[in-house]
């Protein structure tokens, strides 16, 4: 590639470290369409400065390793920069152009990387496949060591852009926590074909109907978990991140009967999207008050986790979710400050007439687009922070489903 692209894919990749994401897709936007860094009328801003895009030496670091600057310096550990590169084109992924082939070699190296998920003596960590007319996934399965002939809870477990089920296994931590609860565990696994940033389709009027679409496949696997091993039906659930997170909101929606709650960290509300355009929107906060409110949630219980400094999933996202249930739950409010980890967090708890909790929320102070006292091992956590995993795990098994 040229100096001016590599001069602009180096500033969109600083962009995107300091989470200034719009600025950095329109850089790429410029750089993919071959934009002359002299050219006057299409000049390239942040916060109100005109960037100069100079050519640059070769950084000098061995493969594709960097040190990040934020919003993750409290890892302490080099974030690969084909990470970066494929937040970049979660971005752009609209546009006509394809990136150069030197660029997309690192995402397809990112892709075929999974950390080592750790099995203790007498677990497993399978791997399944499920197809059905809507299509076909693979699925990985954790099933805990032996803990006696009681049935056991499922945890559906939906990935993120650019992830798999290994990469968000390791870095939420679920499997150390279902195996100390007994829950069996199913991290269904996104394919490029249907997504080329790996990202559930939660935007797709397809993807966001019962027993069409993704809904279809990840039931299905949900079924054939149930069916396959010893799980008590009134103790399944389903969670995710970011995309995952907006996909585990409408399987709530559109299984309501095959859940008993969801859990939503950096996700968006169900409807407040349908095609690419409105998904940026919604992610910006821009489409809210589309969601359950106007009727079409039916009472799955739902436990939330949202950085205020998310400017990726904007945290409005997370608010809007809640004021759902505040206008469908006849039921006590109440709120929770406190600090967990090293970050402050309001908890909020709606509960119904009965005394049931309806809805949770965790507001985390300071907390970007990343899974909350997730392990630094998996991509898009912070070691910090109340640990979701198990805020989630005791919320989903306070109750029963009826």
């Amino acid at each position: 590639m040229n100096e001016f692209f590599a001069a602009a894919m180096r500033k969109a990749t600083q962009l995107t470290r300091d989470q200034n994401l719009l600025e950095a897709t329109r850089v790429i936007q410029r750089a993919l369409s071959g934009g002359d860094r002299a050219a006057p009328e299409n000049p390239v801003r942040e916060n109100g400065r005109l960037i100069e895009l100079q050519a640059e030496p070769a950084p000098k670091t061995a493969g594709f390793e960097q040190q990040a600057d934020t919003p993750y310096t409290e890892r302490k550990k080099t974030r690969p920069l084909g990470e970066v590169l494929a937040n970049l084109r979660k971005f752009a992924h609209d546009f006509p152009q394809k990136l150069p082939d030197n660029l997309a070699a690192p995402l397809a190296k990112l892709r075929g990387r999974a950390p080592v998920v750790p099995v203790p003596a007498g677990a497993a960590w399978l791997t399944r496949s499920f197809a059905c007319e809507a299509g076909t996934r693979d699925y990985k399965l954790y099933i805990p060591s032996p803990k006696g002939a009681e049935k056991r809870p499922l945890i559906v477990m939906l990935h993120g852009c650019t992830q798999n089920a290994d990469d968000f296994a390791v870095g939420a931590g679920m499997n150390r926590l279902a195996e100390a609860h007994g829950c069996v565990v199913a991290y269904p696994n996104q394919v490029i074909k249907a997504n080329h940033m790996n990202c559930w389709n939660w935007f797709d009027p397809k993807d966001q109907t019962r027993d069409r679409g993704e809904p279809r496949i990840i039931a299905g696997i949900t079924r054939a978990v149930i069916e396959e091993l010893n799980i008590d039906p009134e103790r399944v659930f389903v969670a995710g991140i970011s995309a995952g997170a907006a996909m585990a909101e409408v399987m709530g929606v559109t299984y309501p009967e095959l859940y008993a709650a969801t859990g939503i960290h950096s996700g968006v509300a169900y409807g407040a999207a349908t095609d690419t355009a409105s998904a940026f929107a919604a992610m910006s906060g821009a489409n809210q008050g589309r969601g359950r409110g106007k009727g079409r949630k039916a009472g799955v219980r739902t436990i939330i986790f949202h950085g205020t400094s998310d400017r990726v999933v904007h945290p409005a996202n997370g608010e809007a979710i809640l004021d759902d249930f505040r206008a469908s739950v006849a039921g006590e409010e109440s709120q929770i400050d406190g600090v967990a980890g090293g970050r402050a967090f309001r908890r909020t708890v709606i509960a119904d007439a009965s005394g049931i909790v309806q809805v949770e929320r965790w507001a985390v102070e300071g907390l970007g687009h990343a899974w909350s006292g997730g392990s630094a091992e998996g991509s898009f956590t912070d070691p910090q922070g109340p640990d979701a995993s198990l805020a989630m795990l005791r919320f989903f098994l306070k109750e029963r489903h009826s």
